[in-house]
């Protein structure tokens, strides 16, 4: 089971989100806005940017975050998008 970082809740707050464990086999976490959940994000199995962070350091968890935003530059943009909120909650 993921465990949900005080990073991602930070950025989840900025969005005006509430996030909570995922019930979607599969993923991490989900979103809601106004108890409406809107979206299941981040893929059990794949890392993330404060995970990375905490194991690998700055330096790395950078690299890797670059990486994500060019490898997902046209779906992370989709306002509202599952591709959004893990861009902006995870990354």
């Amino acid at each position: 089971m993921y465990s949900i970082k005080q990073y991602s809740y930070d950025q989840a707050k900025k969005l005006g989100v509430e996030i909570k464990p995922s019930t979607v086999k599969g993923k991490k976490i989900d979103v809601f806005k106004g108890g409406v959940k809107i979206a299941s994000i981040g893929a059990i199995g794949y890392s993330d940017y404060p995970t990375y962070l905490r194991e690998k350091g700055k330096i790395y968890a950078n690299k890797r975050r670059e990486l994500y935003k060019n490898r997902h530059k046209s779906d992370r943009k989709v306002q509202n998008s599952a591709g959004f909120y893990a861009d902006r909650i995870l990354w």
